[in-house]
């Protein structure tokens, strides 16, 4: 009896220490969670990385007087709104969501959770980049001071909460458009549409530079791009950039990576091809600025679409893409609306069509006509919700404190008025000679 009381205390104590001691798939699991958050922080370094492709393409894009003042609006969009959504934006996009419309924690987290921290530094770029494709459109005659201000509105407000409509929440609870279904993979929708959407906004409460159309008439004037290496640098830049933006959506390192980076290759070929195939079409000349923007309006198509489409749709949507760029931006001109890089175009047109795209080619239920509907609906309030709400934000900042630089300014350059400097003073006349500041 003795014995036996003994070896069931053994066995009892052996099987307590066996069952702490982590199994097969403990260790598998772990291993694998380790691994989605190497790909994450992977994946937000390439989107971080568009940061650069973005400041070569818009100081590219625009004239040389105004190249600094370019690159510290991109420079320095990033570093604010990332302070920003850590202490506002990451809480009404991903905190608890209740109600379907915004977040409701969560703002200033004190986490040291990698995964959730990983997440955040990965979202934290997206929200850079909604921001980002406004600068370009409006350069050239945007006070620096103002511009700030709107980038601290967009990273705080505006990008979040249509973002937690389709992606929210991170922790309980989901957003109204993802409840109903809607396709938004990597953002066509909520990075650049509502990039566009701002960037239309600015453009048209600030109107175009001088000298881009003539009054009273539909003679319009190109103002050239002073450094098309840098433009076309920049694009590539992206469209690097862009694999990480795409196949780091999925938050996890699997097998389906391998379709989403494909897809957006063959649909930013696809995009550059499509210009091509117009300039030869119509008899107009290939220009380098809208071969490269074809290729950026066929990745901007893909984005919500890269891992439910197939290839061939993935080609077709890029080509379509092309089109709807081309004559966009020639819409815009005869508007007499002035976007210096082509954003609203290329962002807030093409994120319409991806969006769209994303539904009428789903891999599993194609030309769905509920499916289309949905996507539409969420098209409509990323537009409702944005284009109105920054138009009036910008007549707000224009009235307080004006949104426009003065003539004086415009024709001296914006590198001397806002930032006194030049980005080529070798090269441009009067040369600045002041004290060090």
């Amino acid at each position: 009896m003795f014995l036996w009381r003994i070896s069931l205390l053994l066995l009892l104590f052996s099987s307590s220490i066996y069952a702490q001691e982590p199994t097969v798939n403990d260790l598998i699991g772990e291993l694998q969670s380790s691994l989605d958050l190497v790909w994450i922080v992977i994946a937000g370094v390439l989107v971080f990385l568009m940061q650069a492709g973005f400041g070569l393409l818009e100081s590219g894009m625009s004239r040389s007087k105004n190249a600094v003042n370019v690159i510290m609006k991109n420079y320095l969009d990033v570093c604010v709104g990332s302070l920003v959504f850590f202490l506002i934006g990451f809480g009404l996009m991903f905190g608890t969501n209740s109600t379907g419309w915004f977040g409701e924690d969560n703002f200033a987290f004190s986490s040291t959770e990698g995964s959730e921290l990983g997440f955040a530094f990965f979202q934290t770029m997206f929200a850079a980049t909604a921001v980002t494709i406004m600068s370009g459109a409006m350069a050239e005659r945007t006070k620096f001071g103002a511009y700030l201000i709107s980038a601290v509105f967009i990273c705080a407000v505006i990008y979040p909460i249509y973002g937690s409509w389709v992606w929210g929440s991170f922790y309980e609870g989901s957003g109204w458009l993802a409840s109903l279904g809607f396709i938004d993979f990597a953002g066509s929708s909520v990075v650049h549409s509502v990039g566009g959407w701002c960037a239309l906004a600015g453009i048209l409460v600030i109107g175009p530079r001088l000298g881009r159309f003539k009054d009273n008439s539909n003679i319009s004037f190109t103002i050239p791009a002073h450094n098309m290496m840098y433009v076309a640098l920049g694009g590539l830049i992206l469209w690097f950039g862009w694999f990480g933006f795409n196949a780091g959506s999925t938050l996890a390192a699997g097998s389906d990576i391998g379709l989403i980076v494909y897809n957006t290759q063959l649909a930013a070929a696809a995009g550059a091809a499509g210009i091509l195939l117009i300039s030869i079409f119509t008899g107009t000349k290939l220009l380098a600025s809208r071969t490269v923007n074809g290729s950026l309006a066929g990745l901007v198509g893909i984005t919500a679409g890269c891992a439910s489409m197939t290839p061939i749709f993935a080609i077709l949507t890029g080509l379509i893409a092309s089109v709807i760029y081309f004559w966009g931006d020639k819409l815009l001109i005869k508007l007499k609306i002035d976007d210096v890089v082509g954003a609203v175009s290329v962002h807030g047109f093409c994120g319409v069509w991806g969006t769209l795209a994303a539904g009428i080619f789903y891999a599993d239920d194609m030309f769905n006509i509920d499916i289309i509907g949905i996507q539409l609906v969420g098209i409509a309030a990323a537009f409702v919700w944005v284009f109105p709400t920054m138009y009036l934000f910008f007549k707000i900042i224009d009235g307080l404190m004006g949104l426009r630089a003065t003539t004086e300014q415009e024709l001296q350059g914006l590198d001397y008025s806002e930032h006194h400097e030049q980005g080529y003073p070798e090269f441009q006349q009067n040369p600045l000679f002041h004290k060090d500041s």
